[in-house]
């Protein structure tokens, strides 16, 4: 019995992106037609590779720098809700480039929150696994503040709960701006105990 369901959701990739390997830590992305989306993600891109140094987020688990699986390989955004974004923070467009997009998509909605784990596969049969919500962080506001002064304060809060997801490469394939991406979810339901063990602020993202 398959583990995971196709559904009716087909997203629509509108922007492509990389953030190149320059010296600083900025993570404006360059747009580009397609990806040559490889087990290591996106070899011209800074985040290529099947291992990475553990960051802040998983500090509870590994001391930072340790070498752990790269399941950070990209940056899904969806354009719905950078458009919430951009609206929250006052209504002017955001360019993808200052948020770091390696992928920007429409057509699923509350995409931040897809179930960890669901797919997204492209026509040729390339296969991105989502592992969670992405956070938001200073960087995006950095770029956003450099573009137009006075604004990017107002980055985070505006994108909290907007922010994407990260992803990895299952199956390798190419990735286009204007291909169709089904979704695939795990078929099980909600931990149980889920309510009870997330922390005060885990809940309010």
């Amino acid at each position: 019995m398959p583990a995971l369901a196709a559904t009716d959701f087909i997203a629509r990739i509108t922007w492509l992106g990389c953030v190149d390997r320059p010296e600083s830590d900025g993570v404006r992305a360059s747009p580009v037609q397609e990806i040559e989306a490889r087990y290591g993600g996106d070899t011209r891109g800074r985040h290529w590779g099947e291992t990475r140094p553990s960051c802040v987020r998983v500090k509870d688990m590994h001391p930072r720098g340790t070498d752990i699986r790269n399941v950070r390989q990209f940056s899904i955004l969806s354009a719905e809700e950078v458009a919430a974004i951009s609206e929250t923070m006052g209504g002017e467009e955001l360019d993808p480039q200052w948020l770091g997009v390696s992928i920007l998509i429409e057509g699923i909605p509350d995409f931040t929150h897809v179930p960890p784990s669901s797919r997204l596969q492209g026509e040729d049969g390339v296969t991105l696994v989502i592992d969670m919500e992405n956070r938001p962080c200073q960087l995006p506001a950095r770029e956003i503040e450099a573009a137009r002064p006075g604004e990017g304060k107002t980055f985070l809060p505006a994108a909290r709960g907007r922010r994407g997801v990260t992803a990895w490469v299952e199956r390798e394939g190419r990735l286009r701006v204007g291909d169709a991406l089904r979704l695939f979810i795990p078929d099980q339901r909600v931990w149980a105990p889920l309510d009870g063990v997330l922390s005060a602020e885990a809940k309010r993202w």
